[in-house]
């Protein structure tokens, strides 16, 4: 029988201080919820846990960090590839600074999907560590240069624009090239909007719209006219994705396009609108929704709370909205 590593075993074992009895309810729920994460740590590194049910669980348990330095502290005892893989992808979940100086060497790993997790936890951490995600630009697995593309368009470093759209260039993956162009605009670089507009007239109607997204992203004329041809489209699929345009920009940027859609007839369109308008500052949108999910009946009600939901609305929350408008007390 295959015994563990003496540090999964420090990782595996309970321990609970005798002199903590005494100490006040806070500080035992907070050595329960310890305890806990400890068992599912131990549950990670023996392999008997999902990835994304590991991530869940011990992100319920909030206690991160400390989960993450557990992992850490047993990852040189992970000699399985499979397991490793496993244990970066949870630690990459966890999304907490404590992870990352650990992420940043694994992102050098030799197997690919490690490097692929570790650059997805950095670019979740928005990691600012250039230095180590741009040489992954030109790396072999597809998966890692999809990562790396996410993780250096979620630097908001305008210096990584033009090795963004210098590799979007050459990329041949048609998926991988849309996230490099979006990643361009998200890097704030508007030098490099002129070359982002050459690609509005690409043969792949997905450059095209990525690279709409892109000029969206840094404030371009060009970007908006795009969006404004899509929204006033007749048909409603088309109409959607020049709305999806709008995505993580500023109320005052998407203000002037996005009004007009909140009496719109296709309500999908309406909501999504209300939705973009508060994640980019009119915070005045959460009730709108909130009331017209209220008001709404079928299949229409759905509708706008599918885009609460999004929002993580709280229950009191919306009871607090709908009692200051005054149809509930």
């Amino acid at each position: 029988m295959r015994t563990l590593p003496a540090c999964l075993l420090l990782v595996l074992a309970p321990t609970t201080p005798a002199a903590v009895q005494a100490a006040p309810p806070s500080v035992h729920k907070r050595l329960e919820r310890r305890t806990e994460t400890r068992g599912l740590v131990g549950e990670v590194l023996k392999g008997n846990l999902p990835v994304p049910t590991a991530i869940s669980r011990l992100r319920m348990l909030r206690e991160e960090p400390y989960a993450a330095e557990l992992l850490v502290e047993a990852l040189p005892g992970v000699l399985e590839p499979r397991r490793l893989r496993d244990v970066t992808a949870v630690l990459a979940g966890l999304e907490t600074r404590v992870a990352e100086p650990t992420l940043v060497d694994l992102a050098g790993h030799e197997d690919g999907a490690v490097r692929m997790y570790a650059v997805q936890g950095l670019g979740t951490l928005r990691s600012r560590r250039t230095d180590v995600l741009l040489p992954l630009l030109e790396d072999k697995s597809l998966g890692v240069r999809r990562e790396v593309a996410r993780a250096l368009g979620a630097t908001r470093d305008p210096k990584v624009g033009k090795a963004l759209l210098t590799t979007a260039r050459t990329e041949t993956d048609p998926r991988t090239r849309v996230l490099l162009l979006e990643a361009v605009g998200a890097s704030g670089d508007r030098k490099q909007a002129p070359a982002l507009k050459a690609f509005l007239d690409d043969s792949s109607e997905s450059t095209r719209f990525a690279a709409a997204r892109g000029l969206c992203l840094l404030g371009a004329a060009e970007g908006f006219a795009f969006a404004r041809e899509l929204l006033a489209a007749e048909d409603e699929h088309v109409r959607r994705q020049g709305l999806a345009l709008y995505e993580g920009l500023a109320v005052k940027q998407a203000a002037s396009a996005l009004r007009p859609l909140l009496e719109d007839k296709d309500r999908t369109l309406a909501a999504g609108a209300a939705r973009i308008l508060y994640q980019g500052g009119d915070k005045t949108m959460m009730s709108w929704l909130v009331l017209a999910s209220w008001n709404a009946r079928g299949e229409e009600k759905l509708t706008y709370e599918k885009e609460l939901e999004t929002l993580h609305l709280a229950d009191d929350e919306r009871k607090a909205l709908l009692r200051k408008a005054g149809v509930v007390k």
